[in-house]
């Protein structure tokens, strides 16, 4: 027989149990919050590590890089002292847009290249900011010759000044416009005088000619430097960079004498091997 008191016995330890399950549920979420936070900051905490291992490794290593450049600059290695430039005919230096407008720094760059004994340099930047500032660049070169106004014969053979091109992205593209109404203009000539069909067939030497023919086949750079925070030519003539060496240099702000004697070093050993 069922009493009023054992139905009140029954609810109340329903109720217990309820509680129980209840306080073992938030127990568990309890203890998943505080392993997910562990995890988490030991995540973090990981994070932090290999974050302070690369930071040192990267200040080591400019460490080790002012270091050379101040030893380089001094002229304690002698390595560096006696540069073959025989094998590095032609230099171009790619500026960023930005850095561009530091005209001071640009003019130094190219005052410790003629020291070098660096006779054909080409200067390129995307918005063309150096060709602005070209007057002013020139003002503070002892002995320079623009490349564009200087006689075909001459350009890379004069030895006594140095010959410096300015060049800018719409050049390259004024260039190919060009080239193409040439080669265009030749294919019509050829279709409408029934000439041979070999004509009206164009490939890379056609358009290497074109781009001479309206003077925008400039030498092929043997080297590039890029100062600035892009690792990439921006933009430079595609044409004329089939086989030159690319070195990204870093900031023109933070430059020095020492790391762009090591860049024109290797090259020339490099290339100086390779010819072996």
């Amino acid at each position: 027989m069922v009493t009023p008191q054992s139905v009140i016995l029954n609810q109340k330890h329903m109720v217990a149990e309820t509680d129980r399950r209840m306080d073992s549920r938030e127990e568990m979420q309890k203890a998943k919050r505080s392993i997910a936070q562990i995890g988490s900051f030991g995540l973090q905490f990981l994070w932090c590590i290999l974050h302070f291992i690369v930071s040192i490794w990267y200040f080591l290593l400019e460490v080790n890089h002012v270091v050379e450049s101040t030893l380089i600059s001094s002229g304690l290695l002698k390595n560096y002292k006696t540069l073959d430039l025989g094998k590095l005919r032609y230099l171009a230096i790619v500026v960023g847009s930005e850095e561009a407008f530091q005209t001071a720094k640009v003019t130094k760059l190219l005052q410790w290249l003629e020291a070098i004994g660096m006779k054909h340099v080409c200067l390129y930047d995307m918005e063309g900011v150096l060709k602005k500032s070209k007057e002013a660049i020139l003002e503070k070169i002892n002995n320079t010759t623009v490349f564009q106004e200087a006689d075909e014969n001459d350009k890379l053979l004069d030895q006594k000044h140095m010959t410096l091109e300015f060049a800018s992205y719409s050049d390259g593209k004024e260039a190919v416009a060009k080239a193409a109404n040439l080669l265009f203009a030749k294919y019509l000539q050829s279709a409408n005088s029934d000439g041979d069909p070999d004509e009206r067939i164009f490939n890379e030497p056609h358009m290497t000619e074109a781009l001479r023919a309206v003077g925008c086949g400039g030498p092929e750079p043997d080297l590039l430097l890029v100062y600035g925070p892009a690792r990439c030519h921006l933009g430079f003539p595609a044409w004329r960079i089939r086989y030159t060496e690319i070195v990204h240099m870093g900031s023109l702000k933070s430059m020095r004498y020492g790391s762009l004697m090591k860049a024109i070093y290797k090259f020339t050993m490099v290339r100086q091997n390779y010819g072996k």
